[in-house]
């Protein structure tokens, strides 16, 4: 199939998300007036060159302050086996963000159907904080097991999925349809094996990032985050990966994007 047309029919497959711009690297520049809204064709020179791993981008969402939620598609479309990684929910948890920006700027990658959100949580990055503009831990607002909490650290909002980030990534999650998903964290060192069913991608993480295997439960217990709402959900299977305070650079830029690609099935061409 040309690239064009199966980049198009790829935006047209993800067109109930509210996606503002879908650009679609590898195509020529062209006119949008009669093409749907959500899809923007970019010039090759400008966009691809610097990126060739990316086969895609999609503006999912945006933050409560307005700011966009970014995936960049890597690999191959048709692969069979289809993961997503996502890091930076907690905005002062910025280092796992290292690790998926060296994947989507490196070598093109095969053998899997790949997406990456470097940030899920704009706002709080700006502001080097764990939860968004709103205030709210945004680990704690998912619809499954939510229990309403005090303002503070880890408040999980007024209500389930009230805030618009956790509202687009649930969509996105859906559309996408995800095997695997791995949310990195910062800094409890290790991967979690109390919330998965899928033991065997935990022990693939934890050999190939070189990280222990552990049961973390939240302090009080979990309530609303992210793996539980996914894996009660869906049919894939997510996996939190917590690294330490201060990883090395060469850990974030070497050993742990070569360990991810492994560990999920995909290789560098």
């Amino acid at each position: 199939m040309p690239t064009l047309v199966r980049a198009v029919r790829i935006g047209v497959a993800l067109a109930m998300l509210p996606v503002p711009a879908l650009v679609v690297p590898g195509a020529v520049a062209a006119p949008t007036s009669g093409a749907p809204a959500s899809v923007v064709i970019a010039d090759t020179a400008v966009r691809a060159a610097p990126r060739p791993a990316v086969v895609e981008r999609v503006v999912f969402g945006q933050s409560r302050r307005g700011r966009d939620l970014v995936a960049y598609r890597l690999g191959d479309p048709d692969a069979t086996r289809s993961a997503v990684v996502i890091a930076a929910m907690h905005g002062d948890e910025r280092k796992p963000q290292a690790i998926l920006r060296t994947l989507r700027d490196g070598r093109p990658i095969e053998g899997l159907d790949l997406w990456v959100v470097p940030n899920a949580n704009p706002d709080g990055v700006a502001r080097k904080a764990r939860r968004n503009a709103r205030g709210v831990d945004l680990n704690r607002n998912y619809p499954r097991r939510w229990k309403r909490s005090k303002r503070g650290p880890t408040w999980s909002g007024p209500r389930a999925a009230s805030e618009p980030e956790t509202k687009a990534m649930m969509r996105f999650l859906r559309r996408v349809d995800p095997d695997q998903v791995v949310s990195f964290h910062q800094p409890l060192y290790g991967i979690d094996t109390s919330g998965t069913g899928n033991r065997p991608l935990a022990r693939r993480l934890a050999k190939h990032l070189k990280l222990p295997r552990r049961s973390f439960s939240c302090g009080s217990g979990c309530h609303g985050t992210l793996s539980q709402w996914f894996n009660h959900r869906l049919d894939g299977q997510l996996v939190t990966v917590e690294l330490s305070r201060r990883p090395s650079r060469a850990y974030l830029t070497g050993t742990a994007p070569h360990g991810l690609l492994k560990a999920l099935g995909g290789r560098r061409v």
